[in-house]
């Protein structure tokens, strides 16, 4: 019997790190607690959890981007671009470019639903009028939130696939 196979240890050594290149490293799997809950689910969930999030971050933010708009201060563009880019970031960890697809399609499907004249013929989305008493914002911040948040999402979408990882997951 050799010394090898009365020490168990011997047989699986662990080599420093530092003489392994960066392609050979073996990360462990990441436990399930390790992930969210809405990365646990499984696929249909998971798409129906982005579909409910692109409502959301679609008809949220049409609501809040005109805030601060009519005092030249627009916090609201600024924080309904928040909410779509996070949102969308979710949605391409949550199920890749795919889910990131879903998401774009249908947030932006709400966001110009909400721009269409209600039954009264009101707007939550004004766009394409000129007033001299209006401020600028006024005026643009809903031609900046229509195209913007499309802008936000396809940004995502070109991003690298490092940058979505939750948990140490090697994709």
């Amino acid at each position: 019997m050799s010394s090898s196979d009365s020490n168990p240890t011997a047989m699986h050594a662990t080599v420093p790190d530092s003489t392994i290149p960066n392609a050979a490293v073996r990360r462990p799997a990441p436990h399930r607690s390790d992930v969210p809950w809405s990365h646990r689910c499984n696929v249909f969930v998971r798409c129906l959890i982005t579909l409910l999030s692109a409502i959301a971050a679609g008809a949220l933010g049409t609501l809040a981007h005109r805030m601060g708009a009519s005092s030249n201060i627009p916090y609201g563009l600024v924080l309904a671009f928040i909410l779509i880019g996070a949102s969308a970031w979710c949605a391409r960890s949550r199920g890749g470019v795919l889910g990131l697809a879903l998401h774009l399609s249908v947030s932006y499907l709400t966001v110009w639903w909400l721009a269409m004249p209600g039954p009264g013929g009101d707007l939550m989305l004004p766009i394409g009028f000129h007033s001299t008493t209006m401020p600028w914002w006024s005026q643009h911040v809903g031609y900046i939130w229509l195209y913007g948040s499309l802008i936000v999402q396809v940004l995502l979408l070109v991003c690298p696939a490092r940058w979505f990882r939750i948990g140490g997951k090697d994709e």
